[in-house]
């Protein structure tokens, strides 16, 4: 991991492992469903829902500083505790630690393979919900800086892989070649209401391409070449999206703090939102 822009953001099984009775450390799991935490955890972790936890009904990122510092309050997560973030779902720790430091918390660590390597490793788990004391939490402003919201990427259109001055700007899919096709929105055909497609220019890369089979990051050198060859390099100013902005979440962890591209912002509101603008079918490739 040494390779890496900051390998430091990084933990792996074994570190965990030491720290499961450090009270400095707070691991949170993420999932759709209490279902698959029900079932096994890794001791101490806490368990997120994405959907009533972390999106708005809407499918939006909740990115209310009040339901954020309930949210680390509940989870018994102060300022200063240094927070690991896994879930079943690849990727998913990365995601959360954007959603974290949107809010400017500092301390957080990835899960190197999350729950895929430490259940394959055969290391403990737990089935009981893990509850601590509330504390008193309170999150910073919302650093601007990690986001990029409609209007700039409908600006961006025009200029991706255009020069202007500043940077060359490239919309980066990483949602599955179906999404990206048409076939698909999010996992599934459309529903009535629901319109498929890709904003126009996006290059395509699915964001499942930077990790090995075991659910680890690929190599820096791998990382690289994979993102070299489709013409995403550090010179670029980059925009990554999906459905709902987890797994773009995910991917501006890979540029920024793997492969330490310096101009990596997330479109949090990603094809949910774009797809539901005024006259979009007018903007669809």
């Amino acid at each position: 991991m040494s390779q890496y822009a900051h390998p430091s953001v990084i933990v792996d099984t074994q570190w965990l492992e030491n720290h499961l009775n450090d009270p400095s450390v707070r691991i949170i799991e993420v999932n759709m469903s209490p279902e698959l935490y029900k079932n096994a955890h890794i001791p101490g972790a806490v368990f997120w829902n994405i959907f009533t936890d972390l999106l708005l009904p809407d499918l939006k990122m909740n990115l209310d500083a009040i339901a954020f510092e309930k949210l680390m309050a509940r989870s018994g997560i102060t300022n200063n505790t240094t927070v690991v973030a896994y879930g079943t779902y690849p990727g998913t720790g990365a995601w959360i630690f954007w959603f974290l430091q949107v809010f400017g918390h500092e301390n957080i660590r990835v899960l190197n393979g999350g729950y895929q390597k430490w259940k394959s490793e055969g290391r403990p788990l737990a089935t009981e919900f893990s509850t601590f004391p509330v504390t008193d939490y309170r999150a910073k402003a919302t650093d601007a800086s990690l986001r990029v919201l409609h209007d700039e990427v409908k600006a961006s259109i025009a200029k991706s892989n255009v020069y202007d001055g500043l940077n060359l700007r490239v919309l980066l899919d990483v949602r599955t070649l179906q999404e990206y096709s048409g076939e698909w929105f999010f996992d599934q055909p459309p529903k009535a209401g629901e319109i498929t497609g890709h904003i126009p220019g996006a290059v395509h890369l699915e964001h499942i391409l930077t990790l090995n089979e075991d659910g680890t990051f690929k190599s820096f050198n791998e990382l690289k070449n994979l993102y070299h060859s489709k013409g995403i390099t550090p010179d670029k100013e980059v925009f990554p999206y999906c459905t709902i902005g987890g797994r773009s979440g995910y991917i501006w962890f890979v540029l920024k703090y793997l492969l330490g591209y310096p101009n990596v912002r997330n479109y949090d509101g990603s094809w949910n939102e774009w797809s539901r603008l005024p006259n979009i079918t007018e903007k669809l490739k």
